[in-house]
């Protein structure tokens, strides 16, 4: 393909992505398909010639478009967001043409510079404490991790290094092995799987903190473990603070549970994956208050601040902590100016040597909506949100299982955990709407998340409709059964 048929074929492309984005909603929420689906529809081996891109385009609609579950559809409420927007997109292009591999500032200037930039940008925008942001001479400073993951990771492995290191600058006997047995990392109940993920990758214990009542981290539930476990001879060097958790969207009490960290020199790490991108907007940033006691905190605009995946800000009060425990330089890698003090060598604050240039589409994004408009996107899907919570709270035969503080409902079916396991089967059988569910203590709960950028309350007042026709109709097929069983045993 010449630059010539690449102008006519991008120009066809783009008609496409618009063409299904603006249909999105027509299409249906979740696949047909089975697993094994594809590979029949596809020949055992690669083309020997070339095919015409024709054959491509028509085959995106005949093997992919089936079984792709459109995450962007106004009728999905599954999991959380995940950020779509046309500014993302057209960075998404530029940063495919570009096509640099930044993993330092002598591969690409520009590359490692806009992302320095636009990560002070974004920690002003949450009002982050100055401490956190790279300015021109400060100590800490933001990266763009690929995932929330990642950086749950990171800061674990860090805090790792930092611990080992103090200990055995306290005591030079002491070995790397006899320290990393006694380890031990801490989160929430509540917490992330990828929390307990990063324990078992960074070989370490890995403990859950019983939450109360809201589903929240307390100090008096994590001051009692971390006695417990020094009195063991275990040595506390990590926990992970939950704001916004994936199950309820709870909050992890950060102003009791930083002092806690800070005064047992206990590395806090925040994820606030979900949650964070609400704390642009000033009625929602007092969820971020204790945020001046962490060590790292991390959250996604590739879910609810229209960037697309992947793009996971995370950022440092110290950044010589995060990459001290990572720094090789090879020759070949070295540069005339990393010594500088001006610049920042990415490579050395993630996991992978080379690195996209994903600040590309922070800078679209913040530019085209500008703080107003993401703080109004915000809004209006909290609003939804509690407009279908209105809506759950209006009918009898339902319960509310957690507080609704942003864009996520979770509710239930009064009675057993086996009815709603059932309602959601039917529900994702019907495949109008798409959910998915938690478990909150012992109960079954579905989740409803606002995650569509075009969804409208039309689209959630149609799903409550969808929702009670089919409770209505388990409900009823239930009672017949009941009659029946009675009439059996009678």
């Amino acid at each position: 393909m010449n630059a010539s048929e690449f102008r006519r074929r991008g120009k066809e492309m783009v008609d496409y992505v618009a063409n299904y984005m603006e249909g999105i909603e027509g299409r249906q929420v979740y696949p047909d398909v089975e697993p094994g689906y594809l590979r029949p529809l596809l020949p055992d081996t690669a083309p020997q010639e070339p095919e015409t891109f024709e054959d491509i385009v028509n085959d995106i609609e005949r093997i992919i478009m089936p079984g792709v579950t459109h995450w962007h559809s106004p009728y999905f409420f599954a999991y959380f967001p995940t950020a779509s927007s046309y500014p993302a997109m057209l960075a998404d292009m530029l940063c495919g043409a570009i096509g640099c591999i930044g993993f330092s500032w002598a591969a690409s200037p520009a590359c490692t510079e806009l992302e320095t930039v636009m990560m002070d940008w974004l920690g002003q925008m949450l009002g982050l404490p100055e401490v956190f942001l790279a300015g021109k001479a400060g100590e800490g400073g933001g990266v763009i991790q690929g995932s929330a993951s990642e950086a749950t990771l990171m800061a674990l492995l860090a805090a790792r290094t930092k611990a080992i290191q103090r200990l055995q600058a306290a005591s030079p006997a002491l070995t790397q092995a006899a320290i990393l047995e006694k380890l031990v990392a801490y989160a929430s109940d509540q917490a992330h799987s990828s929390v307990e993920r990063a324990g078992l990758i960074g070989g370490v214990k890995l403990k859950a903190i019983p939450s109360d009542g809201s589903f929240a981290m307390r100090a008096s539930a994590l001051q009692e473990a971390l006695e417990r476990d020094k009195a063991a001879g275990l040595i506390p060097f990590f926990v992970v603070a939950t704001l916004g958790t994936t199950s309820c969207c709870s909050f992890d009490n950060l102003l009791e549970v930083g002092p806690v960290c800070n005064k047992e020199e206990v590395w806090l790490h925040i994820d606030a994956a979900y949650a964070g991108s609400a704390f642009i907007c000033p009625e929602f940033r007092h969820l971020l208050n204790g945020v001046e006691f962490a060590d790292s905190f991390n959250f996604n605009p590739h879910k609810w601040l229209l960037v697309n995946f992947d793009c996971s800000a995370m950022w440092v009060k110290k950044r010589t902590d995060l990459t001290g425990a990572f720094k090789l330089d090879p020759v070949y890698l070295k540069h005339g100016h990393q010594d500088s003090g001006l610049i920042t060598d990415y490579r050395h604050w993630q996991i992978p040597l080379g690195r996209r240039f994903r600040s590309l589409k922070m800078w679209f994004v913040f530019r085209m909506y500008g703080v107003k408009g993401l703080q109004a996107y915000i809004r209006k899907h909290v609003q939804l949100s509690h407009e279908f919570e209105s809506l759950v709270r209006q009918d009898p035969r339902f319960e509310i299982c957690a507080e609704v503080t942003l864009g996520l409902v979770c509710f239930r079916l009064k009675g057993s955990n086996k009815l709603n396991e059932a309602l959601l089967k039917r529900i994702n059988s019907a495949k109008k709407i798409h959910l998915v569910p938690c478990h909150l203590r012992d109960k079954f709960v579905l989740r409803f998340a606002i995650c569509s950028r075009t969804v409208e309350s039309a689209h959630v007042r149609f799903a409550w409709d969808h929702i009670c026709e089919l409770a209505s109709s388990l409900l009823a097929a239930g009672r017949e059964q009941g009659e029946s069983a009675a009439e059996i045993k009678s």
